[in-house]
């Protein structure tokens, strides 16, 4: 809403500082023989601001002469474009107000409305961008051209030292330095809208709608919910495990081998810890079932078929 109301307003405040610009400088020149002086030397120029084409009358201070002289250098590309630039912002301003306010569901629909807008806005945040640079470095160049002592310097007869030349009147920069600050104003104002229009777009809406999930996500949020699941079943109590350890134990060294109580506690050792107790075995030896022997290492039963 404030693109709306602030936008058609800063454009014309921007080339209008611009484009109705007129610079005025006075100097005079007080020749040794008063005869031929001139003290109302008139210097205009304006926009669009082509100084090579300014040309004023000076004294030569000799035998009624009289010189023409022009100022330097050619600025209108740069001053037309910004002024080109601040008139096509201020009509575009206008018809999205009209459509904004009177074709709302024509806007909307299809989603090419937002979609135009979007790309319009950031055009022109871009034209504003390089005309607002473009005429700041300008006008520093139209001072440097303009400037009194720049001017004098071009007058013959203010070189010689029996002469004496002076400045009347200076230009006002006041209003092409409020010309460069609305330029910078209506830089910020458009790619400050640029986000809002993105927003209306239907590629703002699908992405925050439909979340893309990365592999690496997928696989995280997978893993979890297997540990989560590992973890749901019940625990043995410790009690438990070392009864069915030393039960293990003596059926070993036993000599007999069962496979219910093994599965058994296999099935109870805890998920978290799956590291058997550090043992120490000796080397282990082979015996037949009719000649069973003591022995420290585990105990392999061999039947003989």
């Amino acid at each position: 809403m404030c693109m709306v109301i602030f936008a058609p307003i800063f454009a014309i405040c921007a080339f209008a500082t611009c484009g109705g610009y007129t610079g005025h400088l006075r100097v005079r020149v007080d020749c040794a023989d008063r005869k031929q002086s001139n003290l109302s030397i008139n210097v205009d120029f304006g926009y669009p601001f082509r100084l090579q084409q300014v040309h004023f009358q000076a004294p030569l201070c000799e035998k009624n002469r009289q010189e023409t002289l022009f100022l330097e250098g050619d600025s209108s590309l740069s001053a037309q474009f910004y002024l080109t630039v601040g008139v096509l912002a201020l009509l575009y301003s206008l018809l999205a107000t009209i459509v904004y306010i009177f074709y709302q569901n024509k806007y909307r629909e299809n989603n090419r409305g937002p979609l135009v807008d979007f790309i319009v806005t950031v055009v022109f945040s871009l034209a504003w961008l390089v005309s607002t640079c473009s005429w700041a470095k300008v006008l520093s160049d139209i001072k440097t051209a303009t400037d009194p002592t720049q001017v004098l310097l071009l007058i013959s007869a203010c070189r010689a030292q029996t002469n004496r030349c002076a400045v009347t009147q200076e230009p006002a920069w006041s209003r092409l330095n409020t010309s460069v600050v609305f330029g910078f104003v209506n830089l910020t104002l458009w790619a400050g809208n640029i986000w809002f229009v993105y927003k209306e777009t239907g590629c703002y809406k699908t992405g925050q709608r439909y979340p893309i999930r990365s592999a690496s996500g997928k696989r995280a949020n997978s893993m979890r919910q297997r540990l989560y699941s590992e973890s749901s079943f019940d625990q043995p109590a410790e009690g438990d495990n070392h009864q069915l350890y030393r039960q293990q134990s003596i059926a070993l060294s036993e000599g007999s081998f069962d496979p219910q109580i093994y599965r058994q506690g296999s099935l109870n050792q805890p998920l978290q810890s799956l590291s058997l107790p550090q043992t120490h075995l000796g080397p282990p030896m082979a015996y037949s079932q009719g000649n069973p022997t003591n022995s420290k290492g585990p105990m392999i039963i061999v039947d003989k078929i």
